[in-house]
Parts: structure tokens; C-alpha cells; sequence
């Protein structure tokens, strides 16, 4: 039996789509199937179009959703006194989907001057589905107290303490900065000073409402980093000419800055994130922002006023350093008064097709929520867990965070390698050791707005490599390895970071976002070696599907493997993904399916089947079985009826690397998923292999990966 949670909004501006991302992505967490419905379309934009929740749901998940009913539709019913046909339609789309799934996300109708007829619809709908309300607040201009007069007088509506129905309230955007009406505005705080940024504990927030009928589910913090902008979201708003494009679609606004004053006023405004705003014709800005650009500062862009052109020695002065480093520069025709006010009137809302920002609004929102609240909806069904990708990156954390270890990282001045330390450090997800000069990396931290805390070490490489000379010699003497040899071998911080892991001074080692897989691979290949039991080092990727996890196998290592081999890496590839809570159904990938074809290359895949069978007869292995036989139940029917893994194959072993590789990139870029790997299999301890264009996002998750490693 499906559960139905309807969303309510007691106003408007509550950040509605955030909640429910949010909903949605910590109940997937826990592995519930969940379907989304918004039972009446409405945009923003008061158009009959697909509404903004819906539209990110469907782009950014795998979740069944409802066909919502376009507004005017909805409005034509409601005027002709049709409600109750409007309802039964609605509930036969619920039908669909709680027939599919364990608990349907409702979100309702946001009450405003033009709906007011809302919070009844929201009623109705609420009774016709059966469904369990959670109402949704912002603080605004409200104090605490305020708001919970707010919470309560809203909930009468919905029949308050006496409907059992009524599960409790989540209070968004709380300490958001707010104007005079209540509306959450961007930072332009330097020109505008009618801003209120509150500074509410959320320990009254609970206190408060402890005497109240209505439950706190969640009290959500204003995060600033929620609503930075894309570069190219400002120009599309302002209707700007591009003068220079560099990373417009990847630069975020995380503050405005307006030059107007003496270049000496200005320059500690120019950091991370900040959009310059400024007249072309400041040649003392523009030549500043270039030196900081170059110097490592990330600015947001830069935004030209008043329609003038950038002198041309001007321009060629500075050319170099825009282009060279990425920096968004665009233009208006207004002035800055006029651009300024423009600004003003810039939707936060997140952009549909912003990804980046949705998933950091789900992973944020999702920590908010009451974990008994979540819990307890998500363990009332009956039906097993699942696998999905966000209940596979929530156990990585999880896992993670409980195995408490310490990764060390060569790459120690990489940009994005220090972000992601930090972002270990903030979810202790494990203690990051960065190989580099401290210098450089409070230098590079600084430049991207990045906060180095408790649980990350920084280790000057210059201090400490010659410690392990004699380790080394001693380890590496039947290969000739001299003093000498040694001491010029630790001056690469793969082979430091790998010694200092063979001393047991750290637990893990992760790198590649600079260095060759060749280069990762090859030092702990010849100095911590093999786990006992095994011959091989292989790799998998965690392919994270829309709506579950599969692991790939091996497409990253062994380039021809023999049948011995192969059997190997899918005994590997097998146990892994049992470690990380996915049930394995071992195929073993060919170009023929069971006995309908023959070759070398189908006879080795038959054999590594027998002998993996024959080595590990508690797994559930099958094949030769070509890769739609091992994904597709109707092609599997025909083609494999009495496999016990054609259809339902969650680990895919492939014959070589050419077709693993090209496999994995295939679906990867086509299907446009995340991938999280190659994780390194069969060393004695872990170690594993970032791609060189890895985000911050997969250093992360790898650096999780190797944490759990070092438990098993």
C-alpha cells in the first residue's frame, strides 16, 4: 500500500520546489521508490506550461511523474462549479502512480493574489487522495514567534490539531535576507542598504513550536550558496551583449560588487564569485580585474554599463588574461543605476536545465529533515530496498563517515582537489592529507573562496620525503633500487603518498586529476602490491542509472585479459558491489549470447564463466550474454530464458578494455549520467584513479570510495 504526502505552502515565496527536491531525494536516500505529481500546473509565469518542480523532477531523475493538469483547465473547472470532476481526474493519475510506487510526493497549489481559490483546491485534493499534509513556511519579515502564529492560524485551514492527517510544518529560507516585503533578494547590499538579515536561532524556532500542535519536520538555514547564478542567467535576464564568454555557463554570482568608488576601495570586494559591475570606461578596474583573474581569484564576471566600448589599448592590455583564464565579461546599454535596478528584478529561482545547482538544492535540503520523520516514512513499506543512485551516494557518505579514515592526496595544490578536501572535511566523510606547499594551498583555497578547516593536514612534501629513503631501498633493493634512485623517486608525491600508506600513516590514497593513471597505478602497484588471494589489480565504474546502480568491469586497467583473468575481475567486481549494498548478478559481456556464436573471443568469456562458477559457486554468475540480453527482460526472454542473470544483470563484466572503455563512455555521455569510479580492486590497500576532467563532486565520492576500501 502507497503512501501520499501532499506539500502545502501557507504563502507565497516559501521555496516550494526546494522543499520537495528535498523530500524527494532524503526519502530516495533510504531507498523508497517515489513518484511526484503537481496535480495543477503553475508557473511563475502564469502561462500554460509545464511547472518548475515537474520540469526539474523529470530532467534530473528517474521518477515516474503525473501529467499535471495545465492551470487554465484547472481555472475553467473550478469556475464552472466543476471541482469534482477537476478532482477525479487528479485522482486518476494518483492511481497510476501509487499503483508503481511506495510513496507519491504531492506538492500543491501556492496561494497568491490571482489563486486565491488555492488552499481549498489544496484541501480537496488532500482528502480526495488520502494523503498526509506537511505545510510549508518561510519566516519572511516574522520573528519566530511571528511565524508561529503564522504555522497555526494556516493550519486551522487544513483542520489543524484535530486532522491526524496533518504530519507537521517545514520552515524554508530561515535568516534569509529579506527587503521590506518580505522577498528573499541577491546581495546588492552595497547600493540597497533596506535589507533585513536576521540572525534567528533555530534551537527557538523548535522551543517555540514545542507547545504548539503543529511539528517542526525540518527548519531549513538561508544558504547563499543555493542561489548562486550561473554568469549566463544574468545575461539572458539583462539582455546583454557578450564581449567575452570564457565560462559564462560555469561561472556562479556569489555577490555584486559596483565600482564606483577609488580602485583602492574596491579591490577587497574583488573575490570569488563577484560580479564587477562597472562603466567600460574604467580602464583602472578593468586592468585590476585582469590582474586578479591571473593572480588565481575566480571572479564571478563582469558586467560593462552605460553601452560603452573597451578602449582598444585597454583591451589589448588585458586580452590575454580574460581569455586565458575564463573570466564572463558582458554588457548593457543602461546605465549602472538602470542596470542596478534590472538587477533587482532577477528571479532566484533555479533554472531548469542549472544541474548543478538542483543537486546541490537536494543534497542540502535533504539534511534538514527530521531523520526519524524520514525514517520512519520510508521503512513503512514492505517492499525491498532498492539501489538508487541517491540511496548509493547517501550510503557512500554515511559508510564513509563512519569508517573515520585518512586519505592522503598527492595532488595537494590541485584546485579542484582542495575543494573537495574541504567538502570531505565538512561531512566527515574523512580526514584529507594534502601533499603540497602550505603556501600554495592557503594561496589557491583563498582564490576560489575556499575555508580550510579542522580534518584537513597540509604536509610540505620538502619536509618529509626523505624520511622514507630507506623504506624504500629496502623494499624496492632486488629491483636495484639505490639511495640515490630513491630519493629521486620521492620526489614525485605519488610515490610520497604511497610510502606514507605503506607505513600506515594514512589509510587510503587518491589521485589522477593531474597524474596519468599510469603514474597512480604504477607505485602502489610495485610497493603496497596485490591483496593475498589475488593476481590481478583490476577497476569498476558505478554507473548511476536514473533508477538504480550498476557496476562496470574493467574499464580501466587490464587491457586483454586471459580467461583466468577475467574470472578474476568478475569475482572482484562481484564482491564490490556487494560491499556497497548492490545485490550482484554477474554477466559476463560477449558478442554472442549463450551458444549463438563462436571465436576466440566468445570461448574466453565461456570460459572465465566456468571458472568463476567453479571458484565461487555462491555468486550468481552467467554468460557469454550480449549487453541487451543482460539488460532487457523482453530481449532476455528470447534470447536467454533460463539465465538466472540475463534481464537483471547489475554487474557487467566486459572481455577487454577497448569494449569496457568505449562501453562505459558510450552510455555515460550518452545517457548523460553520473559515473563514480574507476575504484581499484585487488590491491592489498586502497588506492584509486581520478580522471583528469573529474569534478569536485567525483573527487569526492572517490575519496568516500576509498574511505570505505580501507575498512573491508
Amino acid at each position: 500500500m502507497s503512501r501520499t504526502i501532499i506539500l502545502i505552502p501557507v504563502s507565497g515565496g516559501v521555496g516550494l520546489t526546494s522543499v520537495s527536491l528535498g523530500l524527494i531525494q532524503a526519502l530516495e536516500q533510504k531507498g523508497a521508490k517515489i513518484g511526484f505529481m503537481k496535480p495543477i500546473s503553475q508557473p511563475s509565469s502564469g502561462e500554460d506550461k509545464l511547472d518548475r518542480t515537474t520540469s526539474i523532477v523529470r530532467t534530473s531523475t528517474g521518477l515516474e511523474t503525473a501529467e499535471p493538469f495545465m492551470l487554465s483547465v484547472a481555472e475553467n473547472l473550478i469556475g464552472q462549479n466543476q471541482t469534482n470532476i477537476l478532482l477525479e481526474k487528479i485522482v486518476e493519475q494518483h492511481q497510476i502512480l501509487s499503483h508503481n510506487n511506495e510513496i507519491v510526493i504531492v506538492e500543491g497549489l501556492v496561494p497568491n493574489r490571482k489563486h486565491s481559490y488555492a488552499n481549498s483546491i489544496n484541501y480537496y485534493v488532500a482528502k480526495a487522495l488520502d494523503a498526509d499534509i506537511i505545510l510549508v513556511a518561510a519566516p519572511g519579515t516574522d520573528s519566530p514567534a511571528e511565524l508561529k502564529e503564522l504555522v497555526e492560524a494556516s493550519s486551522a485551514s487544513f483542520g489543524g490539531k484535530n486532522n491526524p492527517n496533518l504530519l507537521g510544518v517545514v520552515i524554508n529560507k530561515f535568516n534569509a535576507p529579506v527587503d521590506e516585503s518580505g522577498r528573499t533578494r541577491p546581495d546588492l547590499t552595497e547600493i540597497f542598504d533596506s535589507y533585513q538579515h536576521s540572525k534567528n536561532q533555530e534551537g527557538e524556532v523548535y522551543r517555540l513550536f514545542a507547545t504548539s500542535p503543529i511539528k517542526v519536520l525540518a527548519c531549513i538555514p538561508w544558504s547563499a550558496e543555493l542561489i548562486a547564478t550561473r554568469a549566463i542567467d544574468l545575461v539572458k535576464h539583462l539582455n546583454a551583449t557578450i564581449i567575452n564568454e570564457g565560462e559564462i555557463s560555469t561561472r556562479r554570482i556569489r555577490g555584486i560588487t559596483f565600482c564606483a568608488r577609488g580602485l583602492q576601495n574596491m579591490v577587497e570586494h574583488f573575490r570569488t564569485g563577484s560580479l564587477l559591475v562597472t562603466s567600460a570606461d574604467r580602464p583602472d578596474v578593468l586592468a585590476a580585474a585582469a590582474l586578479a583573474t591571473t593572480n588565481g581569484i575566480e571572479l564571478g564576471g563582469m558586467l560593462l554599463t552605460g553601452g560603452y566600448k573597451i578602449d582598444s589599448q585597454i583591451n589589448k592590455l588585458c586580452q590575454r588574461a580574460f581569455e586565458t583564464t575564463g573570466l564572463p565579461i558582458f554588457r548593457t546599454e543602461g546605465n549602472t543605476w538602470q542596470t542596478a535596478l534590472n538587477l533587482q528584478s532577477f528571479s532566484l529561482e533555479v533554472p531548469v536545465d542549472d544541474k548543478e545547482r538542483i543537486e546541490n538544492i537536494k543534497q542540502y535540503t535533504s539534511q534538514q529533515f527530521d531523520n526519524d520523520f524520514i525514517q520512519d516514512l520510508a521503512g513503512a513499506s514492505a517492499r525491498a530496498r532498492r539501489m538508487s543512485p541517491p540511496a548509493f551516494r547517501f550510503q557512500l557518505t554515511e559508510l564513509a563517515r563512519a569508517a573515520k579514515k585518512r586519505i592522503v592526496l598527492p595532488e595537494g595544490n590541485e584546485p579542484r582537489t582542495i575543494k573537495a578536501a574541504t567538502i570531505c572535511a565538512e561531512r566527515g566523510i574523512a580526514e584529507c592529507v594534502l601533499l603540497a606547499n602550505p603556501a600554495d594551498v592557503e594561496r589557491i583555497a583563498e582564490a576560489q573562496g575556499v575555508t580550510l578547516g579542522k580534518g584537513i593536514t597540509i604536509i610540505d612534501p620538502a619536509t618529509v620525503r626523505y624520511n622514507y629513503v630507506d623504506r624504500l631501498v629496502e623494499l624496492r633493493k632486488a629491483k636495484g633500487m639505490t639511495e640515490t634512485s630513491a630519493r629521486e623517486q620521492l620526489e614525485d608525491n605519488v610515490v610520497l603518498g604511497t610510502m606514507m600508506l605503506e607505513a600506515n600513516e594514512v589509510d587510503g590514497l587518491v589521485s589522477g586529476a593531474v597524474h596519468t593513471t599510469a603514474n597512480t597505478i604504477r607505485p602502489p602497484m610495485q610497493i603496497i602490491k596485490t591483496a593475498p588471494g589475488s593476481s590481478i589489480v583490476s577497476s569498476i565504474f558505478f554507473m548511476l542509472l536514473p533508477d538504480q546502480v550498476l557496476v562496470y568491469g574493467d574499464c580501466a586497467v587490464n587491457p586483454d585479459p586471459n580467461a583466468e583473468q577475467l574470472a578474476e575481475i568478475a569475482i572482484q567486481s562481484a564482491d564490490s558491489a556487494k560491499a556497497f549494498g548492490i545485490d550482484p548478478k554477474v554477466a559476463m559481456i560477449s558478442y554472442s549470447t549463450g551458444t549463438s556464436g563462436s571465436g576466440a573471443d566468445v570461448e574466453k568469456v565461456k570460459e572465465a564463466t566456468r571458472i568463476a562458477k567453479e571458484k565461487r559457486p555462491d555468486l550468481i554468475i552467467d554468460g557469454p550474454l550480449q549487453y541487451d540480453a543482460a539488460v532487457m527482460e523482453d530481449v532476455a526472454k528470447s534470447k536467454a530464458p533460463n539465465s538466472p542473470v540475463a534481464g537483471k544483470a547489475t554487474v557487467f563484466v566486459f572481455p577487454d578494455l577497448n569494449t569496457g572503455n568505449t562501453t562505459y563512455k558510450a552510455v555515460q555521455r550518452s545517457a548523460d549520467l553520473v559515473s563514480i569510479g574507476p575504484m581499484l580492486q585487488g590491491m592489498r590497500k586502497p588506492v584509486n584513479d581520478l580522471s583528469r576532467g573529474a569534478l569536485v563532486d567525483d573527487i569526492v565520492y572517490t575519496i568516500a570510495l576509498t574511505a570505505i576500501q580501507a575498512t573491508q
